[in-house]
């Protein structure tokens, strides 16, 4: 008996990579260098006189990223567990550092990179990833306590409400949004009582409305989600380009490197309104394929989580699903009109250095976690239904 499940615990280890995760991550990578060549060559060429200025560092952060992806694949996911209080604390560090005068580096009015040279290290992308490998090992050591509000949940919260304000001090409302619905998700999935989760979305609602309009730039960029034909040259210019943008791709698109938003009509164009460039130019054909995409990366990352082997590779798993597609689901929702402007961007598409490496960090220890389970993961075992 013993040694039979010495075997089962073998097999587990050097079972192989859920391949439909693997898939999607590099077709979606793909198809995110493609556009942002298309949606930056022109800005590229105008300020920096090279079309393939943006390409260039895209193929270098992918490359990175994917050596990452490999590494993580590769090492237990239960290391970092170990580490998991070391790997917050640095995260909250990078993000009070960011605040500081003279450290953070500011873009668009905001205060969210630390300018290292060859890369603007963007700390709330470590902190994402940072926070759910914590609430994980968290939550997965005190089941016993986690209907408790006190002395199961208070504690998370009280970590993640530091790092939504540091993230809200810089100011970036998508990624703290983001972040806060991740948290609840791993709540929900450690069995908290439905009963506080519903008491925090009560205060937690109104509360995020209120930051929302402390702003006076916020509460334009609200207004403008609810009608941007009032102010068309101002707070609704960015969604009004953006929906001009998805139209007339029509049902094909217009074809790769022919979209006209692209020439400084649409700003942000490959980098948070990238997927108004894909729709253009790849059409609802495109935009489908992108949201099918997403749609077996859910499958999968919580199909890895159910088969975990144990709490604190379920949540993770969960956790890293989550915060992936959760951030893409309000990219496209901000793109497509449906939510109010955010600086947010959409996962292995958009440009940016610490997004996609931090992103396929994230991917690299979910296919390690679907490695220890039981399950089969090949194009075999999913045709004869077992996968």
């Amino acid at each position: 008996m013993g040694e039979r499940k010495r075997k089962k615990n073998k097999k587990r280890k050097n079972g192989p990579p859920d391949i439909f995760i693997f898939i999607s991550t590099v077709v979606l990578l793909s198809i995110g260098i493609v556009i942002v060549y298309s949606a930056s060559s022109v800005m590229a060429y105008t300020e920096y006189g090279d079309s393939a200025y943006f390409l260039k560092k895209q193929l270098m952060w992918a490359l990175i990223g994917v050596i990452m992806m490999i590494f993580t694949m590769n090492i237990d996911y239960r290391f970092f567990e170990k580490i998991s209080i070391p790997l917050l604390i640095v995260s909250i560090v990078f993000l009070t550092l960011v605040l500081i005068p003279g450290i953070g580096h500011v873009i668009s009015g905001s205060k969210r990179w630390i300018d290292l040279g060859i890369i603007n290290l963007q700390p709330s992308e470590i902190a994402k990833l940072a926070n759910v490998i914590f609430l994980a090992s968290y939550l997965s050591s005190a089941q016993s306590k986690i209907r408790s509000f006190v002395k199961g949940l208070l504690l998370p919260l009280m970590v993640c409400g530091l790092i939504v304000v540091s993230i809200l001090l810089e100011p970036d409302l998508g990624t703290a949004a983001a972040i806060i619905g991740v948290t609840c998700i791993m709540f929900f999935v450690a069995g908290a009582n439905i009963l506080h989760l519903i008491g925090l979305a009560v205060v937690g609602v109104p509360a995020f409305i209120k930051v929302l309009f402390m702003e006076e730039y916020r509460a334009k960029r609200f207004m403008a989600f609810l009608d941007p034909w009032k102010d068309p040259s101002k707070t609704g210019y960015h969604i009004i380009q953006s929906l001009l943008a998805l139209g007339s791709g029509g049902f094909f698109g217009l074809g790769l490197g022919k979209s006209r938003q692209k020439f400084f009509y649409l700003p942000e164009q490959h980098t948070d309104f990238i997927f108004a460039i894909l729709g253009e130019e790849m059409g609802f054909i495109g935009t489908c394929l992108i949201i099918f995409l997403f749609f077996v990366f859910a499958w999968r990352g919580y199909k890895i989580a159910v088969s975990a082997p144990d709490s604190f590779g379920s949540l993770l798993a969960s956790g890293i699903t989550s915060m992936i597609v959760l951030q893409a689901l309000i990219n496209m929702g901000v793109v497509s009109g449906s939510l109010p402007i955010t600086g947010i961007t959409l996962p292995f598409i958009s440009a940016g250095g610490s997004s996609l490496i931090m992103t396929l960090i994230g991917v690299g220890i979910l296919l390690n976690i679907s490695r220890c389970t039981t399950q089969r993961r090949d194009l075999t075992a999913f045709v004869s239904g077992d996968a």
